[in-house]
Formats: C-alpha cells, structure tokens, sequence
C-alpha cells in the first residue's frame, strides 16, 4: 500500500514497475493464501459450523453461494 502511495499515478508506471508490483502483489497473496488455508483447517477442527459457513461463501469459488444445498 506504501509503495502504491507515493506513485502519482499508477496507471502509467514503467513496465519494470509493473513487473516488480506484479512479483510483490504474488508474494502477499501467496502468504494470505497460506494463512487462510491455516485458518480454515483451525476453524473445521474448532468450530465445524462455521467452517461450513465460510467454505459456502469461499473467496477462492466464484460459484459460491451462502445457500445450503
């Protein structure tokens, strides 16, 4: 979000810009993957309602629905 911040506009950065944004966007989302794959272990082990919940509203599933079938 910082390094976002200080560009003036960040529709026209220079290519090696986007690359590196780009590589750094991959590696937050790989970790937040990691973290949310730990947290949905955590809450079927924990709290199994819940985990149902979140797994019919998962992010990752574009064709999740809050709906029980």
């Amino acid at each position: 979000m910082e390094e976002l911040a200080y560009r003036d506009d960040v529709k026209n950065i220079p290519q090696s810009d986007k690359s590196h944004l780009a590589n750094d966007f991959k590696r937050a989302y790989q970790l937040l993957i990691n973290e949310w794959l730990d947290y949905m272990r955590y809450l079927k082990e924990s709290y199994p309602f819940l985990f149902h919940l979140v797994m019919r509203t998962n992010p990752f599933d574009r064709s999740a629905s809050i709906t029980v079938k």
